[in-house]
């Protein structure tokens, strides 16, 4: 069951935390740089749970951390494992469904494909995504018959594996990983993060707004027991009369046979009958 965190108690691995932190445009932008170890353009329009959807009856998505620069749309999720497995998260398919509804969001505002800026997908993990010991995973299309040829479709997918203990880190991003872990300050950006959040913790707005909520969460969970309680309810009351329907064919067909066996028993007694008076 997934509880429900303090406010006093949230820390930048917490979703909404995280989204409050990383609205800082200079924070934000240094995050990126550290993450995908190249520089960043200036960024614009840091907006934290941007919520996409395409039909009303759509499945809508809310990516923790949209924000874009000249060349370059980032989607950066933090992403924790709580109590399910990481296959239940169905991170690959997840990433897939952010990838399609950036793009179908660009291009919904008239743009043609050529105009398509390159995007990067980045799950921080505070677990190892794939089970491989890897301190990222990077995808890009290829070729499968030619792995020299590239798709080249501007697309980028990375999951960071924060749990990674080796060595072979850049030593900014190893850091990082170390408080994105264990908590751990240990250089200018680290301490900033942390920084970032304490003032957050002071932030009446946002704590009331977290409230909220929670308090959204919390009623959307009672009522999906409550329905499961009544669906259970239901389905009780249907396996019942299902046992009695059954009940009810099992008596007939048993009727059925010891009806036929008398028919039987009677048709002899009487032939015996008529062989007595011969």
């Amino acid at each position: 069951m997934q509880t429900v965190k303090n406010y006093n108690e949230l820390g930048f691995t917490d979703d909404f935390m995280f989204g409050k932190v990383m609205q800082d445009t200079e924070l934000c932008h240094d995050v990126l740089e550290c993450l995908l170890q190249r520089p960043v353009g200036e960024l614009s329009d840091v907006v934290s749970q941007r919520e996409f959807r395409y039909t009303s009856d759509g499945k809508p998505i809310r990516v923790d951390i949209y924000t874009r620069d000249t060349k370059n749309i980032y989607d950066t999720e933090m992403q924790n494992l709580g109590h399910k497995k990481p296959e239940d998260l169905a991170l690959p398919r997840r990433s897939r469904f952010y990838q399609s509804s950036i793009d179908a969001d660009h291009l919904d505002k008239t743009h043609s494909y050529k105009s398509l800026p390159d995007s990067n997908v980045l799950f921080i993990c505070t677990f190892d995504p794939f089970g491989k010991g890897l301190p990222r995973y990077t995808f890009r299309e290829i070729c499968e018959e030619d792995k020299r040829v590239r798709l080249n479709d501007g697309t980028t997918k990375i999951f960071y594996n924060c749990t990674y203990k080796g060595g072979d880190l850049p030593e900014d991003l190893r850091e990082l990983y170390e408080y994105v872990d264990a908590g751990k300050i240990n250089n200018d950006l680290t301490t900033r993060i942390d920084m970032a959040v304490r003032r957050a913790r002071s932030n009446e707005e946002w704590r009331s707004s977290y409230m909220k909520e929670m308090v959204l969460f919390m009623d959307a969970r009672e009522e999906g027991r409550a329905e499961g309680r009544e669906e259970g309810r239901v389905e009780g009351r249907e396996e019942g009369r299902e046992e009695e329907r059954a009940n009810t064919e099992r008596e007939r067909k048993r009727a059925d046979t010891a009806e036929n066996r008398a028919s039987i028993a009677e048709a002899r007694v009487k032939e015996l009958e008529a062989l007595l008076k011969k």
